[in-house]
């Protein structure tokens, strides 16, 4: 049976974290003497009502979470946030329309980074650190976020993580969750707080810095300024946002356990590292794509080596974290460098990441289990396991990851049909699908210029690409088992 109580109550308790953020920006607002304060000072209250009565209805509710329980808090989690998170937009009047400020919020909290806005130039500072700030929150997950702070809500509980973590869950997980989040926490932190020294040291203002690092560790993508990191036209901004786009592609908790124990007379750890499959598909991924799209743009663009390393590089840790960052119009570029933009955004970075798209462990496995088919056809009889990093995978894994690569593909091919429908042209349908599927952002066409909003889309449109963000973000899976019926007996 599930326990809707303890829901209610969980999502009650983390609707005043993001209740307490809004008055941070309401703070922002009167340091900077603009006008959206009132705004984030009436969505916080409201947020606040919603909570109380949320947890007051969660009273007397029995602390256990089955899986059930487990795939609602997640899913829930994430549309009340964002509806209770559009809130300034609409408020303020600077997004006044409802369905465009739940897409510029669904496009926030999961990091798509896809806007409506034709100019953010014109919001103030307020608003501007909101949209990065819920690139901020979405980036490592709320339900996961809160499970650091409020591990009492969850109890450490397994069927959370897995129900929120990106990508499939692999390693050796601590006894206790709420210890793992928050050493996955204390990554996070840090990355953000290198990245923001990194980009005021090279020259970024205060503000811009933040704004910009919280969005470059979540593989967000929104900017504060119409061009993105084109307005600086700085060569050391664009490698200090590789550099950490590629880290916030790795995966955290590898992160961790190799510094963690960081020694001078024992570089084990970085042994570790350096055989880690996952990691070595990624980084062989990133440099093979980096060394086609420099000597493609070289032969098709005129750049030279150097203007062409720096911007395929960019783009393609951009694309594979899923960021969605631009240096330059890609539009622009020849066809070849988007058959590989848009093979990176599918592929996505590591699990355990800040990044979308399929993930590079699903890929590892996916690689070896074809090299096994081919060898199981020489020597039919032989006993061919499948390892990662030394560990057999059940087999069991293998219908699952048939199961996300045939939904994956479905739902970008059948939202495109719906999209081609109702009028989108053939390209720009499947590059949006695979976008907002992918949570990587941009796309390639006419909507993919770096300066160009999503607000030509139609209403239903927009509505579409807010569920293929949620889907994307939350793995497919733990949103559709919500619609079985199933899933809704009682056993």
């Amino acid at each position: 049976m599930i326990n809707s109580k303890l829901i209610l109550k969980i999502i009650g308790q983390l609707l005043f974290l993001e209740a307490f953020l809004m008055l941070g920006c309401c703070a922002l607002a009167l340091v900077y003497e603009e006008d959206d304060g009132l705004a984030f000072l009436v969505s916080s209250l409201f947020t606040v009502i919603v909570g109380l009565v949320l947890h007051h209805s969660g009273q007397g509710a029995r602390n256990s979470l089955g899986r059930r329980d487990a795939y609602l808090v997640v899913t829930l989690t994430w549309i009340s946030f964002t509806l209770t998170g559009m809130l300034p937009y609409l408020v303020s009047g600077y997004i006044p329309d409802i369905t465009d400020a739940f897409f510029e919020t669904m496009s926030g909290f999961t990091t798509t980074g896809c806007t409506i806005l034709k100019n953010v130039e014109v919001l103030p500072h307020a608003m501007l650190f909101w949209r990065a700030l819920t690139q901020f929150m979405g980036g490592i997950g709320i339900v996961f976020f809160t499970m650091a702070l409020l591990p009492s809500l969850v109890g450490g509980n397994i069927k959370v993580f897995s129900a929120e973590s990106s990508g499939p869950v692999s390693g050796r997980l601590h006894y206790r969750l709420s210890t793992t989040a928050k050493k996955i926490m204390a990554v996070y932190i840090i990355l953000t707080v290198l990245c923001i020294l990194s980009f005021r040291v090279a020259g970024m203002i205060w503000f811009d810095a933040v704004c910009y690092a919280l969005s470059t560790t979540a593989t967000g993508g929104f900017s504060v300024h119409n061009a993105g990191v084109f307005a600086f036209g700085s060569d050391i901004i664009e490698f200090i946002a590789i550099f950490f786009q590629f880290l916030s592609g790795m995966n955290f908790m590898l992160i961790f356990t190799t510094f963690s124990r960081l020694s001078f007379k024992d570089f084990s750890n970085f042994k570790d590292l350096a055989q880690n499959s996952e990691l070595k598909f990624y980084v062989a991924l990133v440099a093979g794509a980096t060394v086609v799209m420099t000597v493609t743009l070289v032969d098709g663009m005129g750049y030279s080596w150097y203007h062409a390393f720096r911007a395929g590089l960019f783009q393609t840790v951009s694309f594979v974290t899923t960021t969605g960052l631009y240096s330059e119009n890609v539009t622009l570029w020849p066809e070849l460098t988007w058959v590989i933009l848009c093979f990176l955004a599918f592929t996505g970075a590591c699990t355990g990441s800040t990044s979308g798209g399929l993930k590079s462990s699903r890929c590892v496995m996916l690689v070896k289990i074809v090299i096994n088919e081919f060898r199981q056809r020489l020597h039919p009889r032989a006993v061919l396991p499948v390892r990662i990093n030394g560990e057999n995978i059940d087999r069991s894994q293998f219908g699952s990851l048939l199961a996300y690569i045939t939904m994956f593909v479905m739902f970008v091919f059948v939202t495109a049909t719906i999209m081609m429908t109702f009028g989108l042209d053939g390209d720009n349908a499947i590059a949006v699908s695979l976008s907002c599927v992918s949570n990587v952002g941009p796309v390639l066409g006419s909507l993919g210029q770096p300066n160009m909003s999503w607000d030509s889309l139609l209403p239903g449109l927009k509505w579409l690409c807010s569920m293929l963000m949620l889907v994307g973000r939350l793995e497919i899976f733990t949103v559709l088992v919500i619609f079985t019926p199933s899933f809704w007996k009682d056993y």
